[in-house]
């Protein structure tokens, strides 16, 4: 982190919170969208209007440079982000944004878990307890063997364990290439993808879901810059516990547009599993 950007947390945060606000506009867009357009379709607009903002990011900040030392790797992060983006939209056409949004929190404690395995990071007991707790909540929210079950669930599950290695992927490849190249390389790959699906069930968008999917679009890029933004003035163990405000967003969001509450135990396993988070997020104390 730039030194002169250091001792600037509380701007670090007010941004991190506005890219948490885009990220859950943007899947009320797409829930929303999801009942008039197939799911792979809408991912599709989304990396549409992603690639030129990502490409625009690369020649304002990278110098044009397209070029990455672990070209294999960044297309797997790709792919493995574009598979992430459609289980969660395919989940949110079956189940509330906020309930959604809070299974999704056990992504940190997914990318803890696979730190160790993938990285070879020492993590001490009390993460790994941590962790543990992280997924009861995700049991209490989803609630298996009960009517209460909502299978579309195990697909936010599935969304997260995806993104949580594509996060490991990125932690590997740090240092070895820019940032908005990464971005670039993940933008393609995913429209290349995404193009791929168009095929197995494409309906042309009307005037208003043309416009509805490029605004998702612009909204969920504005989020990835905010979010590399944010970087630049604060640690991320500082801008962690902000991410959990996007279940007050989705919330909100889900009650105003689909009329739809997360019921008690969702509130208490979003509770369980961002308190678990909080842990699990602390940094190591250095011994002596």
């Amino acid at each position: 982190m730039n030194e002169a950007n250091a001792d600037r947390p509380l701007r670090g945060i007010l941004i991190i919170l506005g890219a948490v606000f885009c990220f859950t506009v943007s899947d009320a867009m797409a829930k929303w969208l999801g009942q008039t357009l197939p799911v792979t379709q809408i991912n599709w607009i989304r990396y549409l209007v992603f690639v030129p903002f990502a490409l625009v990011l690369v020649l304002r900040t990278a110098g044009g440079r397209v070029r990455v030392r672990h070209p294999g790797q960044q297309v797997a992060r790709g792919l493995l982000l574009a598979v992430s983006a459609l289980l969660f939209v395919f989940a949110l056409q079956m189940m509330p944004l906020a309930s959604a949004t809070a299974v999704g929190f056990v992504s940190p404690l997914l990318i803890t878990a696979l730190s160790v395995l993938m990285l070879g990071e020492v993590v001490r007991a009390a993460r790994w307890i941590a962790i543990v707790i992280g997924l009861l909540g995700v049991l209490l929210i989803v609630r298996p063997g009960t009517d209460a079950f909502q299978p579309a669930a195990l697909l936010v599950v599935g969304s997260s364990a995806t993104w949580a290695v594509a996060v490991i992927l990125t932690r590997r490849m740090s240092g070895h290439d820019p940032t908005a190249t990464t971005l670039l390389w993940s933008a393609v790959v995913g429209l290349l993808a995404t193009t791929a699906t168009l095929p197995f069930g494409f309906v042309w968008p009307s005037a208003v879901d043309w416009g509805l999917g490029i605004a998702l679009g612009l909204v969920a890029s504005a989020g990835q810059y905010l979010m590399v933004q944010a970087y630049r003035f604060a640690s991320a163990s500082m801008l962690a516990p902000f991410s959990y405000s996007s279940l007050l967003w989705s919330t909100a969001l889900g009650w105003v547009l689909f009329g739809g509450l997360p019921d008690n135990w969702t509130w208490v396993g979003a509770a369980v599993i961002i308190a678990s988070g909080l842990v699990a997020a602390r940094p190591e104390r250095k011994r002596g």
